[in-house]
């Protein structure tokens, strides 16, 4: 019998909390953000007690893996000392993260000691000028030291994560495959979504299928099915490249709707429960863990029947005006 207390109207059972412990970041990547942004005052943040209050909640009603995401979640002052607080919590199977790993060379070290044992790490190009572009201020040299970094402190896995842009870097993903086929590293490509104004390009124009993707691959590699399952996993549908240790995963929420198997909600930084990604259904845990926190299972049990069914995005209608960096990476 399933142990889930947070199941939503359409019986999927939520096991997965995406947790974004701020809103800002040290790089402006241009399918995410605007170059000039406005970061949230430090009063609207949730503190470090009031984060692992809500992950203590959300366990204790079922949810087995945590990811600690952002902007980026390493320029938050004491995320180390809250993954040791979270990695506590009697009855989380997983505390992971996501990273653009410029910090990593610092930190890679203590979050394997605080708990965190697998990481999510962002790099759309292997082409310094071309990162550089990318994130408007980025140095890949930092990525990769923070690549390897993270690889002496021995987590239990990484994986990159590469958005593909049509006519950006949409050449570059063979290259990326094999750099984490020599890393021993699992990849994952995902497609742009429309989150939020940006001033950069057109998402239309950029707009590349992973069905696309897979067929550079194939020209390049063997590809076979992977027998990859985590009940609490992400969106990822994974492929074994033969003869190595790397899986490719594709997260495609344009071609090819994941909806059905959803089993994630988000908090962003200030925090707001976001039941769906690509909708606005949410719930203010901020005002309940400040105003009477002894309210806060019982509210978010109640939030699960507005969870909705799935998402409709459209590049040419960006009706989801709160930028990734906001919603939680």
């Amino acid at each position: 019998m399933s142990s889930a207390q947070l199941v939503d109207g359409f019986n999927r059972e939520i096991r997965y909390l995406r947790l974004s412990v701020t809103d800002r970041c040290n790089l402006r990547c241009t399918y995410c953000m605007a170059e000039d942004m406005t970061f949230l005052p430090k009063s609207r943040v949730l503190s470090l007690e009031e984060m692992v209050l809500v992950g203590a909640a959300f366990v204790e009603l079922g949810v087995e893996k945590i990811r600690l995401t952002g902007g980026e979640p390493l320029v938050r002052n004491g995320v180390v000392e809250l993954a040791q607080s979270l990695n506590q919590l009697d009855g989380l199977r997983e505390l992971v993260m996501t990273t653009n790993g410029v910090l990593l060379d610092k930190f890679a070290a203590p979050l394997k000691d605080a708990g965190v044992s697998r990481l999510n790490i962002s790099i759309d190009s292997l082409r310094a000028d071309r990162f550089k572009s990318l994130t408007r201020f980025g140095q890949l040299e930092d990525v990769l030291r923070g690549i390897d970094a993270a690889l002496s402190a021995e987590f239990k896995k990484i994986k990159l994560n590469a958005v593909v842009l049509n006519g950006t870097n949409s050449d570059e993903v063979v290259d990326l495959t094999k750099f984490a086929v020599e890393k021993g590293l699992d990849i994952s490509f995902i497609e742009e979504m429309p989150l939020g104004e940006i001033d950069a390009h057109d998402r239309v124009d950029t707009a590349f299928e992973n069905q696309s993707v897979r067929q550079q691959l194939e020209q390049s590699f063997s590809l076979k099915a992977s027998d990859h399952q985590d009940r609490a996993g992400g969106p990822s549908k994974y492929l074994e490249i033969a003869n190595s240790d790397t899986k490719v995963g594709f997260i495609s929420p344009m071609s090819d709707n994941f909806c059905a198997s959803c089993n994630r909600v988000r908090v962003t930084a200030e925090g707001k429960l976001l039941l769906c990604l690509g909708n606005e259904h949410s719930l203010d845990l901020r005002e309940i863990v400040r105003d009477d926190p002894s309210h806060l299972k019982e509210a978010i049990i109640g939030s699960m029947q507005r969870k909705p069914e799935r998402h409709y995005f459209d590049p040419n209608d960006i009706t989801i005006t709160r930028h990734m960096s906001a919603t939680g990476g």
